[in-house]
């Protein structure tokens, strides 16, 4: 049986590895092509100083960077000489505490060591100025071209071959499909699959596709000190507090800086450089001196320079790999901005995508599609990846909005939200409220005191604005959630053979259901709504569910976004009724999960029945042109009934009470509908994934609700222990404002997922008692979404 024709561009570490990856599964017709010569190529790759680290706040980088480790391992070019995240202040002590957490969370060993310790095992730091530090025992270094050379002499062994000297300068297609590549020389080399592998070339390849790759080339200073005494082999040392690392070669060291100011490249430099390859730009001194300063305060007897160099790698607006394959044209793929750390883990992922149809692990956060149409304007993705630079090594916290290119998008009612005195968050580039200064002297339950990184980006006015949606009724911006619309006489099938639930059904009809992978795996959760027999409106995710809806829609089936045209307001609360029924004639008396069309104080609307915060109530939606009209009859109309408006910090604590999931924070690709409490939106017949999830066995792992066992709320991510042991993770965490208890979600084996059952939560170094408990904790039997 033949195999596609594969031409990879690039053959840097994550080409070759790409080309090892697929020949492995069978892909033997696979050519690489690079610009410059075999294997020190002259992009990224050939310079980098080969720093593999696996901790990382994100469990799919961290499952790369592992798996990265593990066959650089086995090839036998990696070096395993660990890593050491040192703190030179308390604030940096706690972030490596925070650390620490998501490396037991994910399973990487680590361990935390005091600043004594820290220095026998890198005995150059000074030991006054170190208070203790994160050692992953697994890091390591790899030296790039070797490890590449490796993958591809397995790859050719297979029989891939790589041609140096090839610089793509056309990308042949035909019928929206790939074709082939065209090099500077005239050789036309025929393909059904193209793979961008070019590093901060890609977005000129991309250009020749037609296929925007958002990244910026970036210059980052390196340098080599001179000799120095070194006994035996030192660990990777990360020094964040100054955003500099150091690793050790035979008689010296090799420091490098992201402290210094951003520096964009544009590609002609890379083309004039006097540099010994495209990708190594000259030094500039007075760039590194202040870094060199703060490398020696840490090093007392560090050496001088003995020579440096800017050495240009990629950056994305939000600091993640660029994964997938066009929409614009079939066939054309991107594995780009990938550093070597996730080189070997990536270029697996995309390979089994490309052979099997899915990865074998979670990919929403890199997928190419996941960025909206105004992220990828230059302008946006430079000031953005510039900011990803500066902020490498800063302590970010989870709830801390981008603080540059902003605002990008704005509801309608964005006026009236900062004359309430919102303070925003962002989401898809959308400004959202996430509580209101207005909303300061709302009645609010008694609060615990909270510490300093839970305090972040929060305010107690959220519990006041909780209460409001409880007590009475309150209104929510929902406008940055996807919308979408599917159209067509077989629109109807279409949905029912790609989600797991029947949305054939009357039209009027609200059903909750779910997009599998073929793996049965939890690509989004959808509500669609019939609002005619061949017109489906679908409250989506993000831009993904976009991407799989429309490139699968067969002929006579359209899906168009409705996004930036259109605007949803929440109104939800006790009192929604009195206050909806005061502005309009139209009958409201549809039951839960149903959808009308209506008019509130002349504002034509369409009223969906659904409710996130687990109170009776609508979504709103109405066109853009009409939302501030919406916004000011319902504030007008809701003064007599006490309407409020509410943020997210609100909304999160609501909708935990009750219970619902959120796509990508509890549950991914890797998870099924059953080990994710949702099997209730799974329906027989015939649709993607049904036939993996058909029969299944009991859940060996569950999605459960813990109560913290005193006033601590945790912020996500962090491991749950059991017996000692690590069990699982935490998913999403708030302070519940209704029941008073500070609530998690987490991943935990089944055997410990009944209620009652005692745990940890890891949480900067100390462990807090939860319970394992039902859910959902409020309004168990619904009664209330139907009144």
């Amino acid at each position: 049986m033949s195999t596609p024709r594969v031409v990879i561009i690039g053959a840097g570490i994550v080409g070759c590895a790409l080309a090892e990856e697929l020949t492995r599964r069978g892909w033997t017709d696979v050519t690489v092509l690079e610009r410059g010569p075999l294997f020190a190529a002259g992009g990224s790759s050939s310079h980098a100083p080969g720093l593999v680290f696996q901790t990382n706040p994100s469990r799919t980088m961290a499952a790369l960077a592992a798996y990265t480790v593990r066959k650089y391992s086995d090839l036998g070019v990696f070096d395993r000489v660990g890593g050491l995240e040192v703190a030179t202040t308390p604030e940096r002590l706690g972030e490596i505490r925070r650390r620490h957490g998501f490396a037991t969370a994910c399973g990487i060993e680590a361990q935390l060591v005091t600043g004594e310790r820290a220095a026998d095992l890198f005995p150059p730091l000074d030991r006054e100025t170190v208070l203790g530090a994160l050692h992953t025992p697994g890091d390591g270094l790899v030296h790039a071209v070797a490890a590449g050379e490796a993958q591809a002499r397995l790859a050719v062994d297979r029989g891939a071959r790589f041609v140096p000297r090839q610089r793509v300068v056309a990308i042949d297609q035909a019928g929206g499909r790939v074709t082939g590549v065209r090099t500077e020389d005239g050789t036309a080399w025929p393909a059904d699959v193209v793979v961008s592998c070019a590093g901060f070339w890609g977005p000129a390849i991309g250009a020749l596709a037609g296929q925007p790759v958002p990244l910026l080339p970036m210059a980052h200073q390196y340098a080599r000190t001179g000799p120095l005494h070194l006994e035996g082999r030192l660990p990777i040392l990360r020094h964040q507090d100054r955003d500099l690392y150091v690793r050790g070669y035979d008689d010296h060291l090799g420091i490098g800086s992201y402290s210094h100011r951003p520096m964009p490249v544009t590609l002609a430099q890379t083309e004039t450089t006097t540099g010994p390859m495209p990708s190594m730009l000259p030094f500039t001194p007075d760039d590194f001196a202040p870094a060199f300063a703060d490398a020696r305060a840490l090093l007392p007897g560090l050496p001088g320079i003995a020579h440096g160099f800017n050495g240009v790698f990629s950056f994305t607006a939000d600091g993640f790999p660029l994964l997938g394959e066009s929409r614009e044209l079939r066939g054309f793929w991107l594995a780009e901005a990938i550093w070597v750390t996730h080189s070997a883990g990536a270029a697996r992922a995309v390979a089994e995508w490309l052979v099997d149809g899915r990865p074998g692990v979670d990919l929403h956060e890199a997928d190419l599609q996941r960025f909206e149409e105004p992220q990828l304007a230059p302008d946006f993705v430079a000031e953005r990846s510039a900011r990803s630079f500066v902020e490498v090594y800063d302590v970010i916290h989870p709830l801390d909005p981008p603080a540059v290119a902003r605002p990008l998008r704005v509801s309608p009612f964005h006026q009236r939200q900062r004359e309430l005195g919102a303070v925003f968050g962002e989401a898809s580039g959308w400004e959202r409220p996430l509580w209101y200064e207005a909303n300061a002297g709302l009645p609010r339950p008694e609060l615990p005191a909270r510490d300093e990184w839970s305090a972040r980006f929060w305010s107690p006015i959220a519990a006041g604005e909780a209460r409001a949606a409880r007590e009475g009724v309150a209104l929510f911006d929902m406008t940055s959630l996807k919308r979408l619309a599917v159209t067509g006489p077989g629109a109807a099938a279409y949905l029912n053979a790609m989600t797991s639930n029947d949305v054939d059904r009357p039209v009027g009809t609200v059903t909750y259901t779910l997009l599998l992978d073929t793996a049965g795996g939890i690509r989004s959760d959808l509500t669609v709504a019939r609002l005619a027999e061949d017109r489906f409106q679908v409250g989506a995710n993000g831009n993904l569910d976009l991407d799989h809806l429309a490139r699968h829609a067969p002929p006579g089936v359209q899906v168009a976004d409705l996004t930036p045209g259109t605007c949803c307001l929440g109104l939800w609360g006790p009192r929604a009724r009195e206050l909806a029924a005061s502005i309009t004639g139209d009958d409201l008396g549809f039951g839960y999960f149903r959808a009308r069309r209506a008019h509130l104080g002349g504002v034509p609307v369409t009223m969906l029945r659904v409710s996130y915060v687990g109170e009776p109530g609508w979504e709103l939606y109405t066109g853009a042109d009409l939302g501030l009209r919406l916004w000011d009859v319902l504030w007008r109309a809701g003064v007599r009934y006490g309407l409020v408006a509410a943020g997210r910090s609100a909304f999160t604590s609501l909708r935990l009470e009750k219970g619902y999931r959120a796509w990508g924070v509890d549950m991914t690709t890797e998870h099924d509908p059953y080990e994710a409490g949702l099997g209730f939106a799974v329906k027989p017949g015939d649709y993607v994934g049904h036939a993996a999830i058909s029969g299944k066995k009991a859940p060996v792992r569950r999605l459960t609700c813990l109560l913290i066992d005193g006033d601590q709320v945790v912020m996500g991510k962090e491991p749950v222990l059991a017996g000692g042991a690590v069990a699982g993770y935490v998913t999403s965490a708030a302070w519940g404002y209704t029941i008073g208890r500070s609530i998690a979600y987490a991943w935990l084996p089944t055997a410990l997922a009944a209620p009652g059952t005692p745990v940890e939560i890891g949480y900067f170094g100390t462990r807090v008692p939860a319970t394992v408990t039902a859910e959902p904790l409020f309004d168990p039997k619904g009664s209330r979404l139907r009144d």
